[in-house]
């Protein structure tokens, strides 16, 4: 017997929505299949084997994250297809800072009305992510919830696990004094600070379509840019360089982030001037008045992540990954300190 429900329905839960939402991502779904995936969508559980070829000490590394208030954005712009890199983006960062090789993924739509068409574009936005990331979208979950979420609005998120042999796990402990600050530039807000912006912009569908000659664009799509997501060129640079420790700028920016990728006794002395700020903070410091330290307590400010390596190796590994497509330099050194950050 086909599986539906009246009664559910007319409590607001349309379980054949969601089967219609099922077979729509599907065709995303397939595009971040890799060797490692036993089973198809549609099961229990995920199953995923892992190649530990050439790895004498697997660790399993994992992480998770959602997008946050950057989805009243999309609600606003109606698109959906994007957000879903963001909520990629927020984990498989995360575990590429251990050094870890993201495996797979599974991610979990919240909404208060099941519209196949838009889960299946946010779906759309998750394979783009685990494409960009190498790793599969094994599962997930979609849960409609009426009267918990309105009905126009959701939201979404995920984890991901990743592998790296013991022995190559970073260790910041092996930094010292003299080290080097590499930055790699973000594409823009990314995923944190949001609910800042939103308070700054007084945010509504007219403010979000004014096209800002500061911008060069809408500051909709400024704002709705995806997090750009490094693994790929981290992964090709820890087998080149001796990277000692990596930092994803995220939710209070360099005050908050850089210091956990550091010993106690060491910080980052880094000169403003070094630091490539985007447009968007500009204009974010400006229209909201915002003091400097509060931006640089809070944004990335056109910093996404930060790689930590010997002095003699910096200029190889800013070549290496400007090679990689990331545009890539020189952001400040370590010193002693017990400070965390210096920014002069």
């Amino acid at each position: 017997m086909e599986s539906y429900s009246e009664s559910y329905k007319k409590a607001g839960v349309d379980v054949t929505a969601g089967y219609k939402a099922v077979s729509l991502m599907k065709e995303h779904i397939a595009r971040t299949m890799t060797s490692g995936v036993l089973t198809g969508i549609g099961g229990f559980g995920g199953l995923f084997e892992l190649d530990l070829t050439d790895i004498e000490k697997p660790v399993l590394v994992s992480g998770t994250d959602g997008v946050g208030t950057k989805l009243k954005i999309a609600f606003l712009m109606d698109k959906h297809d994007t957000i879903g890199i963001d909520c990629v983006a927020m984990c498989v960062n995360d575990i590429i800072c251990c050094g870890a090789k993201p495996q797979f993924f599974l991610d979990y739509i919240a909404l208060g009305k099941n519209v196949p068409e838009k889960v299946a574009s946010i779906v759309s936005g998750i394979a783009d992510g685990c494409v960009q990331s190498g790793c599969a979208l094994v599962g997930g979950e979609t849960a409609e919830m009426p009267g918990f979420y309105p009905v126009d609005e959701y939201d979404v998120a995920g984890f991901a696990v990743g592998v790296v042999d013991k022995n190559k796990v970073l260790n910041p402990d092996t930094q010292k004094a003299g080290d080097v600050l590499i930055a790699l530039k973000s594409s823009g807000v990314h995923s944190n600070g949001f609910s800042l912006v939103r308070k700054v912009f007084t945010i509504n569908e007219q403010n979000l379509a004014r096209h800002s000659p500061d911008l060069g664009t809408t500051l909709g799509s400024c704002l709705l840019t995806p997090t750009k997501i490094y693994v790929k060129p981290i992964l090709s640079l820890l087998k080149q360089v001796n990277v000692k420790s990596i930092a994803h700028i995220t939710g209070g920016g360099f005050y908050e982030n850089i210091p956990r990728s550091l010993p106690k006794n060491l910080a980052a002395y880094i000169e403003k001037r070094n630091v490539q700020v985007l447009p968007i903070f500009d204009l974010i410091a400006k229209t909201g008045q915002i003091p400097e330290h509060d931006m640089f307590n809070t944004f990335n400010m056109g910093v996404g992540m930060i790689v930590s390596v010997p002095q003699e190796e910096a200029d190889k590994a800013v070549r290496i990954l400007n090679e990689s497509g990331e545009e890539a330099y020189i952001l400040g050194e370590l010193v002693e300190s017990t400070e965390g950050v210096i920014l002069k």
